[in-house]
C-alpha cells in the first residue's frame, strides 16, 4: 500500500561537518565553489551558511583518523520543540539517541539530539540559540572538551543516552 509523501511545511537546512587538513586552504576552495564568504571564521574552524541551497557547512581542522573526512551530518531546525519532537520520534521507532541541551558547539549555544546509522555515521538535529560565542565547545563556562573520544561536540558529560528528551 502506497502512502502519500507528506509535504514540507517549513524549510529545513542540511548540516554537513567535514574534517579538513588545512582550514585556510579549504576555505579558499569552498569560497569559490559556493560563491560565498564564510559566516564564521576562527582558528581551525570555518562555517558557510547558505540559504540557497539551504546548507550549514562547517570545516573542522583535525588530524584524519579511521573516521576519514566526514565529521557528522545534521538537520538544523528553528526551535527546541522541533529538536524534542524529532528526538521523541526517533525513540518511538527504536533508535538510540544521545541528547545534549544547552551545549556550546561550533562557537554556538545549542540544543541537540544525536543518532548513529549502522555504519557509525553521526546525525544530529539541532537548534542554535546564540551564535558567535568565544568558545568552540563546552557547557556553561567550559572552554573546551574532548571531541576526539565522542565524535561530536560533547564529552558525554552533557549528553544523555536515551534520556526523555525533555
Amino acid at each position: 500500500m502506497e502512502s502519500e509523501t507528506p509535504k514540507a511545511t517549513r524549510t529545513l537546512k542540511a548540516h554537513v561537518a567535514i574534517n579538513v587538513r588545512n582550514v585556510e586552504r579549504s576555505v579558499e576552495f569552498y569560497r569559490r565553489m559556493l560563491g560565498l564568504e564564510p559566516s564564521k571564521l576562527r582558528p581551525k574552524y570555518a562555517k558557510f551558511d547558505s540559504e540557497d541551497p539551504p546548507l550549514n557547512l562547517t570545516l573542522n581542522e583535525r588530524p584524519f583518523t579511521d573516521s576519514g573526512a566526514l565529521f557528522h551530518l545534521g538537520i538544523q531546525v528553528p526551535t527546541t520543540d522541533e529538536v524534542l519532537a524529532t528526538c521523541d520520534r526517533w525513540k518511538s521507532v527504536g533508535l538510540t539517541t544521545r541528547d545534549e541541551m544547552q551545549v556550546v558547539c561550533g562557537y554556538a549555544l545549542q540544543d541537540k539530539s544525536w543518532v548513529a546509522d549502522p555504519d557509525g555515521n553521526q546525525w544530529e538535529v539541532f537548534v542554535v540559540h546564540k551564535d558567535n560565542l568565544p568558545t568552540y565547545y563546552g557547557t556553561g563556562g567550559a572552554d573546551s572538551c574532548d571531541t576526539q573520544a565522542s565524535g561530536s561536540c560533547s564529552t558525554g558529560a552533557t549528553g544523555v543516552e536515551n534520556s526523555s528528551c525533555r
